[in-house]
C-alpha cells in the first residue's frame, strides 16, 4: 500500500474531529500533499456513511488531476478547493475541511470571527468569505484567492478562513499543526460567542 503511514494519520485526525465535533455528518474532508505526483486525500461521504471512521485502504491516492490511484470509494466533489489551494500554496502541504459547531456559527451569519483567545492572535483575522455555493468551482477560485494572498504567512503559522453558510478550511504545513489550529480556532468561536452574551448582560444592567 502507497504512503500507509500518511493514511494512517489522516485517519486518525478524522476520527477525532469528529469525535470532538469539530465536524459533523453533513462533510469534511481532509488532503495531504505527498510530493509534486501525489495528494492523499479522504473519500466522499466519510462522514455521513463512515462517521469519519476510515480504513487506510479508504484514503485516497490521487495525482493532481484528480485521477484515482490508490484508494476505495469516490473523489469528494469538494476535491477542486483542497487541490485550488494546494496549487497556490507551495508551503501549504495539509489542508483540513469541518464544520465545527461553534465557528460555523459565524460562518452562516457571514461575520468575521473576532480574536478573543491569545492562542489564535497571530492569524491577525479570522475572515467569512463571501458565499459562493459548495462544491462549485466559485467557491474554490475565491479560496484559493484568499489563501494566495496570505501564502507567505505559512512560514510562521497556518491559514484560516470561513465559508459563507458552510464551514471552516484550515490550511498549515503539515496534518497535526492543521488540527491544532482548527481545535484553536474552535476554542475562539466558542469564547467569541460566550462573551457576547457577557457583554449583553453588562449592557442590560
Amino acid at each position: 500500500m502507497m504512503f500507509l503511514e500518511e493514511r494512517k494519520q489522516i485517519c486518525e485526525v478524522a476520527r477525532i474531529m469528529f469525535d470532538r465535533k469539530l465536524t459533523n455528518a453533513a462533510g469534511g474532508n481532509i488532503s495531504l500533499r505527498i510530493n509534486k505526483e501525489y495528494i492523499l486525500m479522504t473519500p466522499t461521504l466519510m462522514s455521513q456513511r463512515k462517521f469519519c471512521r476510515l480504513t487506510p485502504e479508504e484514503i485516497l491516492v490521487l495525482d493532481y488531476n484528480l485521477n484515482k490511484i490508490e484508494g476505495e470509494g469516490r473523489v469528494t466533489r469538494e476535491a477542486n478547493m483542497h487541490l485550488s489551494v494546494l496549487e497556490n500554496v507551495p508551503l501549504a502541504n495539509a489542508i483540513i475541511h469541518a464544520h465545527p459547531n461553534h465557528s460555523t456559527v459565524f460562518a452562516c451569519l457571514g461575520i468575521d470571527m473576532p480574536i478573543y483567545y491569545e492562542a489564535c492572535e497571530k492569524l491577525k483575522e479570522i475572515k467569512t468569505l463571501p458565499y459562493a455555493k459548495a462544491c462549485s468551482v466559485e467557491l474554490a477560485q475565491k479560496t484559493a484567492k484568499y489563501m494566495k494572498n496570505r501564502k507567505n504567512e505559512i512560514k510562521r503559522h497556518g491559514i484560516v478562513v470561513l465559508l459563507r453558510k458552510h464551514g471552516i478550511l484550515v490550511v498549515d504545513q503539515d496534518l497535526y499543526k492543521a488540527y491544532d489550529l482548527l481545535e484553536r480556532v474552535e476554542t475562539n468561536a466558542y469564547v467569541s460567542l460566550q462573551a457576547k452574551k457577557f457583554e449583553e448582560l453588562e449592557y442590560a444592567r
